[in-house]
């Protein structure tokens, strides 16, 4: 059996965290691939391997995202996170993610907890208090956090920049980069105004932070991990504010804060340990060994854009408290993209995972199955929906499904479903077995490892194995003339099936339940596996039933169309142009004209030569259609022709007018014609 890799320090205990989604949206399939896929899998082999867990999570309720969509809603900041917390809450349930407990950031022992802390390093010393100008709304009477600031972006000119970043070109800016400067709160120009925070010193604790993870760290965490990590160290940190000046959140608790909370990026971390406090009441059992131990692992899995608050800030917290332990590893993932393009939560680019559960409720594992196989755990990967369905169908139902199926449906055809005995081994047979033994061991030092890919790699492997067993031995072949022979095959093929429900179990966890009640086996731990003799010569099993269905195309076409749906919601007029008089529209001479003849330009893949009645003559145009349609598409059509541009010399050729089209959202172009035929030369006005 497999071994845990050397620790530095012997493990009792292990307290998982999953990065707290923001309750100001559901969960996507990014979140999913990303953070509680992989925390899921781990939790629950480690869970199988006998080792006492706390997985934690819960909702981030503060920060400034929350109170722009309750201004846009008409609503408190309290309804929007109570929303999105039972949205989100019960979406995981759902899915089957296996949280000891899952907590809120608004919640009384998280406001005592986070309070607590700050006035912990605020006793120590540990803040430096510093006054800055920062932008105020006369009008509104406050402080302006970055989201409520808004302006042209001094990178690409685009309007609309936020105060903290640029969603057109994406680039990160502080508010008194922007031009032209707006108050999202009123649209008045704001003003400059003094106030006062505390920082973290995170300078002070650089030469800690670079012995600790530069020279620490460097062998057992991911390289996405580590590199990130290295970069900020070796630009130089800085001090971080820990307050701000709004109106939702946890208060600071000084005398001299009044309007000021807790920096979202501050408390948010704080939640895991008041989410363990909370789990502890609820269980009667004691947190503090699970945050305060040195014989516990404490592992923190996160997005990429969590490593700077995973890995420095927030140990820097714990190191400066002194009660805590710091985390042993983050095994931070990259983003899940979506048909080729980011998820995007403001433009609803995104498959959200309670509508992915309306519409396929029995499919949890189908999911989690195509979103850990194409895991974005070294770079950014992308989700198709022709993917989701091809993995389904050719791998799941065609290997994994099709191997059980055949396993329990022929014991059940020859031998009344009853195991049947083992007579002797050939070579094939000891292969096999041999195979089986080792497979777990390679699954686990994956998995310890945080390769969830490559051990979902190896479980399929075992499932290949016993397809290939049954292909290459032909059990329904043989049962003529060799019955003993296929008892010993189909015994063998049902222990590779048992196998595959216990390894199965972290990834795949509903279908491992539903392989056990097959076989009629309780369920079995990790140390079971690798065994070949699981099922008892004799045992009862019960009649198969399909792990997997197929998906059809219209179930695909479905989802795909929904997006489009989206793109076409999300598609914004282009800007308008510069304004022009009467005298310069009249100019226009815009005619319908007929299309006579067309070919390709030779060296040129977007041009198509015209030859259009004009009704004042026949003449040459090239147009950049050839893209979107063949010449023979066009020939006969009638199109809106510009017939007074100054002819152009294009390719060789004289180009002497413009057909007008209009874009698609796609991208597309489409002719511009008339409802119905009239005469070329007809004046457009």
């Amino acid at each position: 059996m497999a071994k845990f890799l050397a620790m530095t320090k012997i493990t009792k205990r292990y307290t998982l965290t999953a990065a707290l989604p923001y309750a100001n949206g559901p969960v996507h399939i990014g979140h999913l691939a990303g953070v509680y896929v992989p925390a899921d899998i781990f939790a629950r082999y480690l869970r199988s391997r006998g080792e006492e867990v706390l997985f934690v999570c819960g909702s981030d309720e503060h920060g400034v995202p929350i109170t722009i969509r309750a201004k846009k809603e008409g609503v408190t900041p309290q309804q929007i996170v109570d929303k999105y917390h039972s949205i989100i809450k019960k979406s995981f349930e759902d899915f089957g993610i296996s949280f000891d407990i899952y907590s809120r950031t608004s919640s009384k022992t998280h406001a005592e907890t986070a309070s607590e802390f700050f006035k912990d390093l605020y006793e120590k010393k540990e803040f430096v208090e510093q006054v800055s100008e920062q932008y105020y709304d006369p009008k509104a009477e406050q402080f302006l956090a970055d989201r409520y600031i808004v302006g042209t972006c001094p990178v690409c000119g685009k309007d609309g920049a936020y105060g903290d970043q640029c969603e057109s070109c994406g680039s990160s800016l502080s508010p008194t980069e922007l031009k032209n400067p707006k108050s999202a709160l009123s649209g008045e120009t704001p003003i400059l105004k003094k106030t006062k925070h505390w920082y973290l010193p995170l300078d002070k604790y650089e030469p800690w932070l670079k012995k600790w993870i530069v020279d620490g760290h460097k062998s057992d965490w991911k390289t996405n991990v580590y590199g990130q990590c290295k970069s900020w160290i070796d630009q130089g940190l800085q001090p971080r504010a820990v307050t701000r000046d709004l109106d939702w959140g946890v208060p600071v608790p000084l005398k001299d804060a009044e309007g000021k909370v807790l920096y979202v990026w501050f408390d948010a971390p704080i939640g895991y340990i008041s989410a363990t406090k909370d789990w502890a009441k609820e269980t009667g059992k004691d947190w503090e060994p699970y945050w305060k131990s040195d014989d516990t692992r404490l592992l923190h899995f996160i997005g990429k854009d969590n490593i700077v608050f995973h890995c420095i800030i927030f140990p820097s917290m714990l190191k400066q408290h002194g009660d805590y332990i710091l985390p042993d590893n983050v095994p931070a993932n990259e983003f899940l993209n979506l048909e080729g393009n980011k998820i995007s939560t403001s433009k609803n680019w995104a498959v959200w995972l309670h509508e992915y559960l309306q519409d396929f409720p029995d499919k949890q594992d189908v999911l989690r199955y195509v979103l850990t196989a194409n895991a974005p755990e070294t770079k950014d990967n992308d989700f198709t929906w022709k993917d989701f369905q091809a993995r389904n169908n050719n791998e799941l139902v065609a290997i994994l499904g099709n191997f059980v199926n055949r396993a329990v449906v022929l014991t059940h055809k020859y031998f009344e479903g009853k195991v049947p005995s083992r007579g002797e081994l050939n070579g094939f047979d000891t292969e096999i077995i041999g195979q089986l033994v080792t497979m777990p061991e390679k699954i686990a030092d994956s998995l310890d490892k945080y390769r969830f890919r490559e051990a979902l790699g190896y479980y399929m492997d075992v499932a290949r194995l016993g397809n290939k067993y049954l292909a290459d031995t032909e059990p329904w072949k043989l049962i003529k003339e060799d019955e003993a022979r296929v008892g010993t095959i189909l015994n063998i093929a049902l222990q590779v099936a048992a196998n595959l429900a216990i390894l199965g179990e972290p990834f795949l966890p509903q279908t491992s339940l539903k392989l056990f009640d097959m076989l009629g086996m309780d369920k079995l731990n990790w140390e079971s596996a690798g065994k070949d003799e699981l099922l008892e010569e004799g045992k009862q099993i019960n009649k198969a039933e399909l792990l997997f269905v197929k998906i059809e195309d219209k179930e695909v076409e479905d989802q795909i169309n929904k997006l489009e749906a989206t793109k076409l919601a999300n598609l914004e007029a282009a800007p308008q142009k510069d304004e022009i008089t009467y005298d310069d529209f009249v100019k226009l001479d815009i005619r319908i004209g007929k299309v006579i003849s067309a070919e390709k330009v030779k060296k040129s893949k977007k041009l198509l030569k015209l030859k259009v009645d004009t009704g004042v003559d026949t003449r040459t145009i090239l147009s950049g259609i050839a893209q979107y349609f063949e010449p023979e598409d066009v020939i006969g059509k009638q199109v809106t022709v510009l017939i007074n541009l100054a002819p152009r010399p294009m390719m060789g050729e004289i180009s002497e007018g413009m057909i007008l089209m209009s874009e698609d959202a796609d991208g597309s172009l489409q002719l511009i014609a008339p409802d119905k035929e009239i005469k070329p030369g007809s004046v457009v006005s």
